[in-house]
């Protein structure tokens, strides 16, 4: 009876939990590090979401139709010498299409197949075949996602501030300018939000020694908006994906250096003086964090309130539940099975687009669903069962929010489902406490 009482009391928090819709017009994207920026340099990423703003072709922007969602522009290095690409938002963050063919769990070779089909059409309708070189940045430009959580941060924009950033961009050339101390991914955000709020965002030439950094940028926009009311500034997370490795948090120049002892051991010892400059300028400055009253974003286009300290100890404690009811040898086999599929099945495209994980066993193949769409559909219910579960793991993990409410709700779902077509006893509802 508790472990029911528990589950009612989160199901009905979340189905009370209401949820706001994004009608973002310009939204600064502030991306965490990963691979190599986040082992040293751990400044991130910068881009611009306009809503209203659409492509007519990769490089050059119209007004949105009715439907539409918007483009994703940044300033990118090594792509086809263009300085942006407009990515519409759905690819840009899951290299897909659609919201139902976003997949639960990523895998590299799952997100490599996923960015080179959809990556593959955008460099087709470059000019002059300057698409056929695949330049190490393209990944760039589908599925961020994947690698990292994002943060966004909404102003809103009149039509005619909209159509006037349309001109400008069709109109200026498009020719590679990125400079990684005077015109990186940060300064081309910086100019388009300072393009709708003149002077509302700039570089410090204290705290990151001059050079414009993702969060600098981030930060003087939200402190701009706190002192502004007409900016309805409001801000939200966009989830990593579990799968990957997590990336790492944001930091400006003075935080890289003196957070890392790779390089502030070296400065203490040979300049005492100018690492304590740098502790001064850190500790002085505006400490920023991102994830502070943010709310998540769905793909399905809403805004909803991250879990509560509350919400995530009951799902936490009832996915305990149903690991422990799993006997022993079972687990492990279904483990196995899994990890087996993780590092062998190929990546595909069901009939209906959607993503999905193909395993060759002896003369037959196992498929296993990868998106809400069709994860129940033909795939073994201990595959389903351990994605789910390790997804949950993921999403209720310490931190930053990870998952919207809706998510949750929805992966827990599954997850009973899964329960009810396995015919195994030890996998029966009445053993793991879903029924009652």
């Amino acid at each position: 009876m508790a472990r029911f009482q528990k589950l009612l009391f989160a199901v009905t928090v979340l189905c009370l939990c209401a949820t706001s819709r994004l009608h973002a017009q310009a939204t600064l994207l502030l991306e965490e590090p990963y691979s190599y920026d986040g082992a040293f340099a751990g400044t991130g990423h910068s881009a611009v979401y306009l809503s209203r703003v659409c492509a007519e072709s990769p490089l050059k922007l119209r007004r949105c139709e009715p439907g539409e969602w918007g483009v994703v522009l940044s300033r990118y290095h090594n792509i086809a010498g263009y300085d942006w690409v407009a990515i519409r938002l759905i690819p840009y963050l899951y290299a897909v299409d659609k919201p139902e063919s976003i997949p639960l769990f990523a895998e590299p070779k799952l997100v490599s197949f996923l960015r080179e089909k959809y990556l593959t059409n955008i460099r087709e309708n470059l000019p002059d075949g300057r698409g056929e070189a695949k330049d190490a940045s393209w990944y760039e430009l589908a599925g961020s996602a994947y690698n990292r959580t994002i943060y966004g941060y909404k102003v809103e924009t009149t039509p005619a501030q909209d159509d006037a950033l349309i001109r400008k961009f069709n109109d200026d050339p498009n020719r590679e300018s990125y400079n990684l101390i005077k015109r990186n991914c940060a300064d081309f955000v910086k100019d388009v939000i300072n393009f709708y709020y003149p002077k509302s965002t700039h570089r410090s030439v204290i705290n990151d020694l001059g050079v414009t950094t993702p969060r600098q940028v981030a930060k003087t926009l939200v402190k701009y908006g706190k002192r502004h009311d007409n900016a309805q500034l409001s801000a939200f997370i966009i989830p990593q994906v579990p799968g990957m490795k997590r990336s790492r948090p944001i930091h400006g120049v003075t935080d890289s250096i003196l957070l890392a002892k790779k390089y502030m051991a070296p400065l203490m010892f040979l300049h005492p003086v100018m690492a304590g400059s740098v502790g001064v300028a850190y500790w002085a400055g505006w400490r920023f964090h991102p994830a502070k009253d943010a709310m998540v974003f769905d793909p399905r286009r809403s805004l909803e309130a991250p879990l509560s300290a509350e919400e995530r100890r009951i799902y936490k404690s009832l996915l305990d539940d149903v690991k422990h009811t799993t006997a022993e040898e079972e687990a492990a086999a279904n483990t196995l099975k899994w990890q087996k599929v993780r590092a062998t099945a190929e990546p595909s495209l069901d009939e209906n687009g959607h993503p999905i994980l193909r395993l060759k066993e002896a003369d037959s193949t196992v498929e296993l669903g990868l998106c809400r769409e069709n994860l129940l559909r033909e795939s073994p219910p201990q595959l389903v069962q351990e994605l789910l579960i390790t997804r949950l793991e993921e999403e209720l993990g310490a931190g930053a929010p990870r998952a919207s409410q809706s998510d949750v709700e929805n992966d827990w779902k599954l997850l009973q489902k899964s329960f009810a077509m396995d015919t195994a006893p030890a996998r029966s509802f009445s053993n793991a406490g879903f029924k009652h």
